[in-house]
């Protein structure tokens, strides 16, 4: 079977902890050979006075399963939270599908940096 290599962003500034370990849950159910980072507290990173919890997480998905029906995927899962500009409930974001990076603007970002390690 031919599988495809994911990196997944979550984060969260709405009841945090509870929507992360929620996600991560749903997240194990799409992917395998799973791994979590641990979770890091940032400020927002628009400046606003707003902080979120942030994980990455990453694993293996069916090939057959591409980018865009992954992002999908994801995008219907933060929909399950009713998540809204000032609550975000959850937010997953595809960082990484094989050697295609998504986000380009967030590789650098300090969130990203700190945790990365600890699922590659």
């Amino acid at each position: 079977m031919v599988s495809a290599r994911v990196i997944v962003a979550l984060g969260s500034n709405w009841l945090p902890s509870a929507h992360i370990q929620w996600a991560t849950s749903r997240l194990l159910s799409l992917l395998s050979d799973f791994q979590c980072s641990r979770t890091i507290w940032t400020k927002d990173i628009h400046g606003r006075d707003v902080y979120y919890l942030n994980r990455l997480v990453a694993g293996t998905i069916d090939g057959n399963i591409s980018a865009s029906e992954l992002i999908q995927r994801l995008k219907a899962i933060e929909a399950e939270t009713h998540r809204d500009k000032q609550h975000v409930t959850i937010d997953l974001d595809l960082m990484l599908y094989n050697s295609q990076r998504f986000h380009e603007q967030d590789w650098p970002q300090p969130y990203i940096q700190q945790i990365i390690n600890d699922i590659l």
